[in-house]
């Protein structure tokens, strides 16, 4: 049985964080081909492979008789403390910092059953081999000394832990109003739509006149209407570019109707269409203005995360990440 004080589980706590960033940080750093700072927070600690670690000691304890018992006991254990981590910080930041969506066997992309495997293994490395050399070595520092570097290791890890949370909480508002702004340009693009087909009716009256422009038109509102209804059922599913240029299209169209004939509808319309076109505007330059990233933390969190994924913010993450490697390769540059 393990028999340590507070202070002493802190420490080890602490020393498997480092562990942890050390291998991660090397192996995406290998995988990637460029230096990467890995995980949650700024400095060098991955608290999940602290927890991980911390929790293999504990699961184990009244199996340190048995390998089979303690590598059930680490597969279990493991798992359910990945899926719990896995779940509160997707609910919390609206992102995964890991996703097992494309292993076998995987439940909800938070764990695997590779991984769990894997867990029950490392349980046994951990409790036969890795812990015995860190036991002896903590336990031969001082007990003043070890308490005074605790100390200092606790100020700064949860100084780095808080900054690194509100980086996160701000990236997923981030996210929200990117979301938000463009879920209004879809509103904006559907109102243009319903417009446009009602404009088409009174244009047809003089067809003659610009016969061009009406089939031009017409295309416009089937596309536009088709793209309504994929919105509709599909949950948002338009790309930006696609949005925008959707827009843009709609707005010559009608600019290229009104000067064609002004008709009463076109005529009454004025003032809406200037509202629509003001409010995509505002809308655009909302969601370049987040997507900016001026803030260091959020920049290096997604940098020092590139597997991140988003289920529901799926393509303004996307839009972070290629800006933020933008960003970096002009500060080499």
């Amino acid at each position: 049985m393990y028999s340590y004080t507070i202070t002493q589980w802190l420490f080890f706590f602490y020393f498997y964080c480092f562990i942890g960033w050390c291998f991660e940080s090397a192996y995406v750093s290998i995988k990637s081909g460029k230096l990467t700072n890995r995980g949650f927070m700024r400095g060098p600690f991955l608290p999940i492979y602290g927890s991980g670690a911390i929790m293999m000691l504990v699961v184990s304890m009244p199996f340190q008789d048995s390998l089979i018992m303690t590598y059930v006991a680490g597969c279990i254990g493991a798992t359910i403390l990945e899926y719990v981590t896995g779940v509160t910080m997707e609910a919390l930041f609206k992102v995964r910092y890991w996703d097992y969506s494309q292993n076998k066997f995987n439940f909800q992309g938070h764990i695997c059953l590779g991984s769990s495997l894997a867990w029950g293994f490392l349980t046994i490395l951990m409790t036969e081999f890795v812990h015995v050399p860190v036991e002896r070595l903590v336990l031969s520092i001082p007990g003043p000394v070890l308490t005074a570097v605790t100390f200092v290791l606790t100020a700064g890890i949860f100084a780095d832990f808080a900054l690194s949370f509100k980086a996160a909480i701000n990236l997923r508002d981030i996210l929200v109003r990117m979301e938000q702004a463009k879920e209004d340009m879809v509103k904006i693009q559907r109102r243009l739509d319903v417009i446009i087909a009602m404009a088409e009716e009174e244009v047809a009256a003089y067809k003659d006149a610009v016969t061009e422009s009406v089939a031009a038109y017409r295309n416009a509102v089937a596309e536009g209407v088709a793209a309504c209804k994929d919105a509709l059922t599909e949950g948002m599913a338009t790309r930006m570019v696609d949005l925008k240029s959707g827009i843009d299209n709609r707005l010559e169209s009608l600019k290229n109707m009104a000067q064609a004939k002004s008709g009463g509808y076109m005529e009454s319309m004025k003032e809406e269409l200037l509202e629509l076109r003001t409010r995509y505007v505002v809308s655009m330059e909302k969601r370049d203005y987040q997507r900016s990233l001026k803030d260091f933390f959020q920049r290096s969190m997604i940098r020092s995360n590139p597997g991140m994924t988003s289920r529901k913010y799926t393509e303004a993450l996307e839009e972070l990440k290629q800006d933020s490697d933008g960003a970096r390769q002009k500060q080499q540059d």
